[in-house]
């Protein structure tokens, strides 16, 4: 392991003092390092064998869109308080990073989710993400109505605040906030999350992660729109069809050494505490 990207968060206080202590520590031990900017911006090398995100969830995302179709492991290094993806600790970033280069990682290989918006007949192919895509009513006072179809089956219509379609991964996100169940990453399924919907049995489903979903918006007028991980978005008109499937490709993303899945949903949402 020799080329070492590093992301870091935008506008974090104490982020150049960070980097550069990590960057002069790297190259003690003999390594490449490659800084990949945020947002698109100054993208990682195709042969890059490490990809150290410090920052957020947020920060994680944008970076694990920068690597979408490459095999590049990421490490998500937490600055802040609250992150499901950025599950190292800065205090327990050299100590980790020990170990990767001396014994390898555990990692998982995280499913993602790729997505087209179909308007008169014209596909526009959107990111691919980690996370979710959400249909939302944007700047609209009103509820919007959608209408679903898994695998050419018709499911519903819903009259809703929107709709969140996530991955396990992002079943801890948005989705969870709009009361979707957790779901384990090593579960293959698509999560369909309603948000505020005007009828209590519009509850959310768990489905397959072959499936087919087809979303079309049949509510006039401008405002809805469509958010990929919450930092992409595509404005929506009428009768547009949002299609989401499983991407062919998987994130790799190192695990801790230092706990599990389940610790850290006892550590992010407090669980066991009186």
């Amino acid at each position: 392991m020799k080329r070492i990207g590093i992301t870091l968060k935008e506008n974090y206080p104490q982020g150049e003092e960070t980097r550069k202590a990590l960057t002069d520590w790297l190259r003690k031990k003999d390594k490449e390092v490659f800084f990949v900017g945020p947002r698109n911006q100054n993208a990682p090398p195709a042969s890059l064998d490490l990809l150290i995100v410090l920052g957020g969830d947020g920060t994680f995302l944008s970076a694990a869109r920068q690597v979408e179709g490459r095999s590049i492991p990421i490490l998500g290094v937490n600055l802040g308080s609250l992150g499901f993806l950025t599950e190292v600790p800065l205090d327990e970033l050299y100590i980790s990073l020990e170990r990767i280069f001396e014994h390898g990682f555990r990692e998982d290989a995280r499913q993602t989710l790729k997505s087209v918006v179909t308007r008169d007949g014209t596909d526009y192919p959107q990111p691919t993400v980690l996370n979710d895509v959400t249909i939302h009513k944007g700047a609209l006072s009103k509820l919007i109505h959608l209408e679903i179809t898994i695998n050419g089956q018709f499911v519903t219509a819903i009259r809703a605040d929107g709709l969140i379609l996530s991955s396990p991964t992002g079943s801890t996100g948005y989705s969870l906030s709009s009361g979707g169940p957790i779901v384990h990453p090593a579960v293959d399924a698509i999560l369909l999350t309603p948000i505020s919907p005007h009828m209590l049995t519009n509850r959310p489903i768990v489905v397959p992660s072959a499936s087919a979903i087809h979303v079309v918006l049949k509510t006039e007028g401008e405002g809805p729109v469509a958010m990929f991980d919450g930092q992409e978005i595509f404005p929506l008109l009428c009768n547009d069809r949002v299609k989401v499937t499983a991407a062919e490709k998987r994130l790799r993303m190192i695990l801790s050494p230092e706990r599990s899945y389940y610790q850290v949903l006892r550590q992010k949402l407090k669980w066991g505490e009186f």
